[in-house]
């Protein structure tokens, strides 16, 4: 004689459908912990995902169109730097000392002990605004 099931209880499949969905939960949980390490929580909303930049905000990726603009940009920024350099003309060297005699002295052995590297050494950087 066959056994009677009870109704009130779910049947198998409920069951394995339930356990399923249960694992595929912890499953989604468990790999969004391991993107927070790596993925700001705004571009999560913003939809960034492993491999994808977000659509919108400031880490979104820069379209080709606005890519030729920025390169474009730095080169003619680029160009007025070497302009301004050829401008400029010859350099003087500002550490070393010619005597009469023709003999090279440093000008670090006697008037530049009070001055810091950063002064000796200065640097011509190019800014540029990139929107």
């Amino acid at each position: 004689m066959p056994s009677v099931k009870n109704p009130n209880a779910p049947s198998k499949n409920r069951l394995a459908a339930r356990a399923a969905k249960q694992r595929k939960q912890r499953q989604k949980a468990a790999a969004a912990g391991q993107l927070k390490k790596v993925i700001a929580k705004g571009d999560m909303r913003r939809g960034a995902r492993p491999g994808l930049l977000p659509t919108s905000g400031p880490r979104k990726p820069v379209s080709a169109k606005r890519q030729r603009k920025l390169e474009r940009k730095m080169g003619y920024a680029l160009k007025r730097k070497m302009e301004a350099e050829l401008a400029e003309g010859e350099v003087v060297m500002k550490d070393v000392d010619v005597d009469e005699s023709g003999k090279v002295e440093k000008a670090g052995d006697k008037s530049s002990k009070g001055k810091g590297k950063g002064q000796q050494a200065e640097e011509q950087e190019v800014e540029m605004d990139i929107e």
